[in-house]
């Protein structure tokens, strides 16, 4: 789909501009446009450190944040590519530990649009060379790349030797790419196994851990499911993580939701099953601590949308991160008070399913459309939620949904990733 990206300077504004000429096709999947842009560029992913590559449909972003976050507490500088942005274009490509600059931004674009020439790349695939661009240019002793969509036809595999590949949690989602099992899904995912380098995942039904298993095999990857050779649970308010290098005793993720707790262990789990870069038993320590993935269950702070409200803010888009979020939800608030759900879907998305998890969890939605995108109407999501047995509403917009209720109410904004953004914008959050 079409990314809409926008930017307040005018050079790289120029640049997403002509992209959106470039690429009206949306999402593409394959590494032959990529491959040959990358070889004009001369192979600057050559150039790169040893590479995290991180894949998944839910918690794959909050994996990277943990791995960033013990990296960088180990005092190692890090490149990090993540998508999609939430409000500005520059949160994608971090730099050695600093979002990328405009004005590095914006010529960096330039050079790979102008390479592209002929080939006709995705929004994504410039997303990604741009950012290996940038990466070889500057030292750095680790760099982590999340996945895209997929795995296997995903412009980020491209990386031929990555240092380790991790796997988080599988759902149901861009089925229109992806297949329309778990199985198939989880195939894809596994197409970032390589050959004699560690592929670290989460614990899978058998039929889906099954088929990454064949998938590893083929590839020649070090295959390591947690319950194996690593494991880990989230008990008395501690991650316990153990594998056959010791135990850990760490704190509980700072991230809320006990989800995190996981997304924390896999990311131990890569950083353990790795042998280039030294992590100190300390730094996993304060990752837990350090870590920060906006819009994933985050109180928003007092600003021009949310004034002194209580509002959290989560950008989960498909029914495995509803029922994950309803359920911190149904235990985090647990003192009586009314939770108002402002709910929004993509066109492509499964509103119903999102929904379904907050029965009995919330008091009333409020169904708002998502600014530049194809979205389900408020008149859709009304009908859909009060099919669910919900009171529901529709409005215009997220502002007019808070004035809209009482000032008692605690507020959960959920649905999609670009309604997350439009509301951090809004509130003059910007992530950094």
């Amino acid at each position: 789909m079409a990314d809409f990206a926008r930017s307040s300077h005018p050079g790289v504004q120029a640049q997403l501009d002509r992209l959106s000429m470039l690429s009206p096709a949306g999402d593409r999947l394959g590494l032959e446009r990529t491959a040959a842009l990358l070889d004009r560029l001369r192979r600057p992913q050559d150039l790169l450190p040893p590479v995290f590559h991180v894949a998944g449909t839910n918690g794959k972003g909050s994996t990277v944040a943990f791995i960033r976050a013990a990296l960088e507490a180990s005092g190692h500088k890090v490149h990090a590519f993540t998508s999609p942005h939430l409000v500005r274009f520059n949160e994608r490509i971090r730099i050695a530990g600093r979002l990328i600059e405009n004005e590095e931004l914006a010529a960096t674009l330039t050079e790979v649009i102008d390479a592209g020439a002929g080939i006709e790349p995705s929004f994504f695939e410039v997303a990604t060379v741009a950012a290996l661009l940038a990466f070889a240019r500057t030292p750095a002793d680790a760099c982590i790349l999340e996945v895209g969509l997929g795995g296997r036809l995903d412009s980020t595999n491209i990386i031929e030797r990555p240092l380790v590949t991790g796997i988080a949690n599988l759902a149901l989602d861009h089925q229109q790419f992806l297949g329309t099992g778990l199985t198939d899904i989880a195939a894809e995912k596994a197409g970032i196994a390589k050959s004699g380098v560690p592929l670290v995942t989460q614990l899978y039904p058998p039929a889906i851990a099954g088929r990454i298993g064949v998938i590893a095999r083929e590839a020649g990857a070090d295959w390591l499911p947690r319950g194996t050779r690593w494991d880990a649970a989230a008990r008395q308010d501690r991650l316990h993580y153990q594998d056959e290098r010791g135990e850990l005793d760490l704190p509980l993720p700072r991230l809320p939701g006990r989800h995190q707790a996981m997304n924390a262990a896999l990311a131990v789990a890569m950083l353990r099953h790795q042998d280039a870069l030294q992590i100190t038993p300390t730094a996993l320590n304060a990752a837990m601590g350090w870590a920060n993935w906006p819009a994933r269950l985050q109180r928003l702070s007092p600003g021009p949308l949310v004034r002194d409200r209580e509002v959290w803010l989560d950008g989960g888009h498909n029914p495995s991160a509803a029922r994950q979020v309803a359920s911190w939800a149904k235990h985090a608030f647990s003192d009586g008070k009314p939770l108002h759900l402002i709910f929004a879907s993509l066109s492509t998305k499964d509103p119903a399913g999102m929904l379904e998890p907050f029965r009995h969890v919330a008091d009333k939605v409020h169904a708002v459309p998502i600014p530049d995108h194809s979205c389900f109407s408020p008149g859709d999501l009304i009908e859909i939620a009060a099919d669910l047995g919900f009171h529901v509403d529709g409005h215009d917009d997220v502002e007019q949904a808070l004035a809209a209720m009482s000032g008692g109410a605690r507020v959960l904004i959920f649905g999609s990733l670009y309604l997350a953004g439009a509301v951090l914008a809004a509130n003059d959050q910007l992530p950094d």
